[in-house]
């Protein structure tokens, strides 16, 4: 009698158990290796701008940052457009630059928004992949129709002791506070390869997803605005850094039942500006990266992170966030980053001593 020969019950599902390890094993090195691309192109995106801020200046004399117009009554308006439009010639988009109005000014109360918005849609409207980090895993926008971004220009250290203090700040006319722009590399005393000029952070929410819980998932709490009780709504000077060191470690232990203030308000337009909405389109040296956003609760501008706000940068790349510096490289920061140091590569000019290996 001939035997058949086949396969036996245990050796099919001993074959079935192998297979699943190696898919089990390769899973993991795929997204690796998917996330290592996102990140490399958020390298990229960050090494674009950082050079056309270098071609900026170098023919415009200063950084790009932010300008205000006055409205009805002469007073400053303060929302205007942002760093984002004037670096449009450097970044090959020659054609939106000639065609976005900056001469526009009067507010539009019935709107809601200053008339250079609503004169520059075709513009504000259109998406721009260089202003985007691939890691955010958010396609939807914020504030639809308008165009978000995921970088965010330095404002500086924190603001309860060097307000605008870093790199991309808004430009002097506006209101009498110190350290204003327009900034040159003349002002980078500390030196351009210790001062940061662009971060990343993830995008605001869709809409306003009210009272987003602290507890919610991380992902989600990143891209929100909480309200820090810890407040003092002045610029301290040197006495600032003890309560920039209270109001932090307030922020990192706010209860996990803490509603947000706010959800879609982080890089929702690429095109706009405020000069007290760093939510908008900038981030401080405040809270280290990756974590909560928390604005001082005795100012007026809560929802979008406010002058004394901790406004940090955060990222969907595992332990920490890419940063622009003001030489042009792109450096990876850890979480783990001491706060001094965090707050140190945020100054232009506070003459602090950092070294190498301390980031």
């Amino acid at each position: 009698m001939r035997s058949r020969r086949g396969f036996t019950l245990i050796e099919l599902l001993v074959v079935i158990a192998i297979i699943a390890v190696l898919i089990a094993l390769l899973l993991p090195a795929v997204q690796a290796a998917r996330e290592a691309a996102r990140r490399s192109q958020c390298v990229n995106n960050l090494k674009q701008l950082a050079l056309a801020v270098h071609n900026y200046e170098s023919g415009n004399g200063c950084f790009p940052g932010q300008t205000t117009y006055p409205n009805a009554n002469g007073q400053s308006n303060g929302w205007s457009f942002g760093w984002g439009p004037a670096i449009l010639p450097q970044i090959e988009q020659a054609a939106m630059f000639n065609a976005f109005n900056f001469s526009c000014g009067a507010n539009t109360p019935a709107a809601g928004l200053p008339a250079t918005y609503l004169a520059n849609t075709t513009v504000a409207y259109s998406q721009l992949n260089a202003l985007l980090c691939p890691s955010d895993g958010q396609e939807s926008r914020p504030a639809s129709p308008w165009a978000p971004m995921n970088y965010m220009g330095n404002w500086g250290g924190p603001p309860h002791a060097y307000r605008y203090s870093g790199t991309m700040v808004p430009f002097a006319g506006w209101t009498t506070q110190k350290n204003l722009g327009p900034v040159t590399f003349t002002a980078i005393s500390d030196g351009s390869s210790n001062t940061a000029l662009f971060c990343e952070r993830l995008k605001g929410l869709t809409g306003d997803a009210a009272n987003l819980i602290r507890a919610d998932a991380a992902r989600d709490a990143k891209r929100s605005v909480f309200v820090n009780s810890t407040g003092v709504n002045a610029e301290q000077g040197a006495a600032g850094y003890t309560f920039a060191v209270t109001f932090t470690a307030a922020c990192k232990s706010l209860p996990g039942a803490t509603p947000s203030v706010q959800t879609s308000v982080n890089g929702r337009a690429w095109t706009w500006g405020y000069p007290q909405h760093a939510a908008v389109g900038a981030y401080s040296h405040y809270g280290t990266p990756n974590t909560l956003m928390c604005t001082d609760s005795v100012e007026t501008n809560t929802p979008y992170g406010g002058y004394y706000g901790t406004n940090p940068p955060n990222s969907n790349h595992p332990g920490g966030v890419n940063i622009a510096f003001a030489d042009g490289s792109v450096r990876f920061i850890k979480d783990s980053i001491s706060q001094q140091t965090w707050w140190a590569i945020g100054t232009r000019n506070g003459s602090e001593v950092v070294s190498a290996d301390s980031y």
